[in-house]
């Protein structure tokens, strides 16, 4: 009769060969009870080029739509305020303004929306199981958004230079305008999409953030109130606006505009400093 009871229950347990059992406690594990140590921690700019190119091809589907939005509005903007501003100060003004409020579109008011529904979807607590430094992931994510204002700028500032007939001679100080406005703008939307308790609210954040560039940058500075003047000057993207309309001088003073760039490249340090602040906070609640 064939036996029902197992052989090793019979003739012993059978031992697991010495490589075997060594094998299964883990490379770099001292024993059983021991854990594996673990990766050493992503270094901030390899995480920072991985979460920038992660943002940038998913937000690529939406790239000529955001494109022609923030440019056709510029351009619009531009339009009706041509026939008020006939040239001078004021035409540098508004271009100046409708140019760098592209960037203001995309990078403060549709980061802070994106970081708000982040938040609120339980994003944040994907990028908080990864070794990624939260600098990294704000950076990341602004550069992403930032990036897609520079043909829009572009063609807003030529389209206006045209309108208006200001010299294109020195449109080049858009390498820097675009990236340090960017910055800028973007930090003070990532810091207002994740400090926002609701997502609804920072969607109106980055609305009303999106609003106050456009009055405060695209109408001239000797026509506002002195109180609203004094908001202009906290707004980041004034500075800005303000390197960029004094390059449209026949003779511009480059220490004044460098004295803009510098101002506004401190103002963005500053703003993603707060974002960085506010991802850590809100990743850890």
């Amino acid at each position: 009769m064939t036996s029902i009871v197992p052989a090793h229950a019979v003739t012993g347990p059978v031992r697991a060969p010495e490589d075997s059992r060594a094998g299964s406690l883990g490379d770099g594990s001292g024993g059983a009870g021991e854990p594996a140590p673990l990766a050493p921690r992503a270094r901030l700019f390899p995480s920072l080029a991985a979460v920038y190119r992660a943002q940038l091809s998913r937000a690529r589907v939406a790239r000529i739509p955001l494109l022609f939005v923030a440019t056709f509005q510029s351009v619009g903007i531009m339009v009706l305020m041509r026939g008020v501003v006939d040239g001078g100060s004021e035409a540098r003004a508004v271009v100046a303004g409708s140019s760098v409020l592209v960037v203001a579109f995309v990078a403060l008011n549709l980061l802070a929306q994106y970081f708000g529904q982040l938040r609120a979807g339980g994003g944040l607590d994907h990028y908080a199981t990864l070794p990624v430094p939260p600098a990294a992931v704000v950076l990341g994510a602004a550069g992403a958004y930032a990036s897609f204002t520079v043909p829009g700028t572009i063609v807003t500032a030529v389209t206006g230079s045209v309108l208006f007939g200001l010299p294109l001679t020195h449109l080049w100080v858009l390498v820097a305008v675009i990236p340090l406005s960017g910055a800028a703008l973007s930090g003070l939307g990532a810091a207002l999409g994740l400090l926002a308790p609701r997502q609804e609210l920072a969607t109106l954040l980055g609305q009303l953030g999106m609003s106050a560039a456009l009055l405060l940058g695209v109408l001239p500075a000797d026509r506002l109130p002195a109180p609203v003047g004094w908001a202009r000057d906290l707004l980041p993207s004034t500075y800005g606006v303000e390197a960029l309309s004094r390059s449209f001088d026949a003779r511009p003073d480059w220490a004044v505009v460098a004295l803009d760039l510098a101002v506004c490249a401190v103002v963005g340090l500053l703003s993603l400093a707060v974002a960085t602040w506010a991802y850590r906070r809100a990743a850890v609640r």
